[in-house]
């Protein structure tokens, strides 16, 4: 088979010896295909990672590699780049020493970048595992009994490694080219002493999607946590809620797929649930956002109506808004006069003004995602007072985990 090919499409092709390099900044020829085929050669052996000059470029496996383990930590310690294979801990371990040793010791940042399903929220928390490992230092029930900030359910590396677990729940969802998407961006701020020692950590939210809590497309799902507590893995969370366990009835959770092939919805509750025993959540704290979790399912189902020969609406039933109000700790009548007949500022006064029943509508999908957004903001702020050990701190590493990029038409 011949096939013609343009001049400007041939490139020369690199010596055998650079077959599967680690630094493709050493090709003898550096050009786009001679970079793919090098990636493309280095995964087809599970080799994921590989240096770029001063970048490292991963390839995500869409599996599982023992990559990541306590040893493999242990490997990269202190090590320079040159001395261990392309890892996303080499690069971790250069930024951690720079921070301390370098000419003009400074903070670091990392910047994940890729489109959706690339694997920047995974490889975010192995630089954040990493630097939990090896920065914990010392005596931990010292550590523990000297910082009042600490919760005895966890110590503040494992604390600073279960914020993501609680916030994915709340953030991520499926959507079509990702089963596990970030919803939201966030900067994570891990603060270290003078002498390089884990002192706290911070994190800062950016742009949650909130328009997914009351609207998704056929092919992606609503926010994990409403799936995870829809798995009936803790029978008493439906009680408490007044829910079912059957996502379609709920509008909010059913307008795409209700399930995920890769996503164990009942172990991830799990999950969830004991991050937020190590972040130390108290009882009441957890049951508040189980609730108003609950809560907006049941907004979804409101039903309302036009009143004969008027431009006005009515409840058609009270159900569901009785359900939303007491799991909100609100008077159900106010709720649904709130609804139908808000009171707006004109001027120097308020008054009240009537609405139809598509404005009605539009006024619960606003309360929903305001509710939402407003329980994953005190989330991360809850959070923050768990990681925050009012312990000396002198430098940071943050780590950058921005939303993934879906539309590139």
């Amino acid at each position: 088979q011949t096939v013609t090919v343009k001049e400007a499409d041939i490139h020369q092709q690199n010596p055998p010896k650079f077959d599967k390099i680690e630094d493709m900044a050493m090709l003898t020829f550096l050009h786009e295909p001679a970079v793919l085929y090098n990636l493309k050669e280095r995964y087809a052996s599970w080799l994921i990672y590989t240096y770029s000059g001063l970048f490292c470029v991963t390839v995500n496996p869409y599996k599982w590699l023992p990559v990541y383990n306590a040893e493999v930590v242990a490997a990269y310690r202190g090590k320079k780049r040159s001395e261990a294979p392309p890892h996303i801990f080499s690069i971790s371990d250069n930024a951690y020493q720079n921070m301390l040793t370098g000419c003009s010791p400074i903070s670091h940042c990392c910047l994940p970048s890729g489109e959706s399903g690339a694997g920047k929220t995974v490889n975010t928390k192995r630089v954040i595992q990493y630097f939990a490992s090896i920065a914990a230092i010392g005596d931990r029930k010292k550590e523990v009994t000297n910082s009042s900030k600490v919760s005895a359910s966890g110590t503040l590396e494992d604390q600073i490694i279960q914020a993501n677990p609680a916030l994915e729940a709340f953030g991520n969802a499926k959507t079509l080219r990702n089963d596990n998407s970030s919803r939201f961006g966030k900067f994570i701020r891990i603060h270290f002493g003078a002498t390089g020692k884990l002192a706290s950590a911070d994190i800062e939210t950016y742009l949650l999607e909130k328009s997914r809590v009351i609207f998704q497309l056929k092919a992606e799902r609503n926010y994990h946590i409403f799936y995870q507590i829809l798995s009936n893995k803790k029978p008493e969370l439906l009680e408490m809620l007044l829910i079912t366990n059957n996502p379609y009835d709920y509008s909010y959770v059913s307008q795409g797929e209700v399930t995920v092939a890769s996503i164990d919805d009942s172990e991830e509750l799990l999950a969830t649930d004991s991050a937020f025993d190590v972040l130390g959540f108290t009882a009441e704290e957890k049951a508040g956002v189980y609730k108003l979790t609950g809560a907006i399912m049941h907004f979804g189902n409101m039903k309302f109506k036009q009143k004969q020969r008027e431009e006005q609406a009515e409840p058609d039933g009270t159900e569901d808004a009785d359900k939303s109000a007491y799991l909100m700790g609100l008077n159900s009548a106010d709720l649904l006069k709130g609804l139908c007949h808000p009171r707006v500022k004109v001027g120097n006064e308020y008054v009240t003004k009537g609405q139809n029943v598509q404005q009605v509508y539009y006024s619960i999908g606003a309360l929903a995602k305001a509710v939402y957004e407003k329980m994953f903001n005190w989330m991360v702020v809850r959070i923050n007072n768990s990681l925050d050990t009012k312990q000396p701190r002198q430098y940071f590493i943050g780590v950058l985990d921005i939303a993934g990029f879906e539309i590139f038409d």
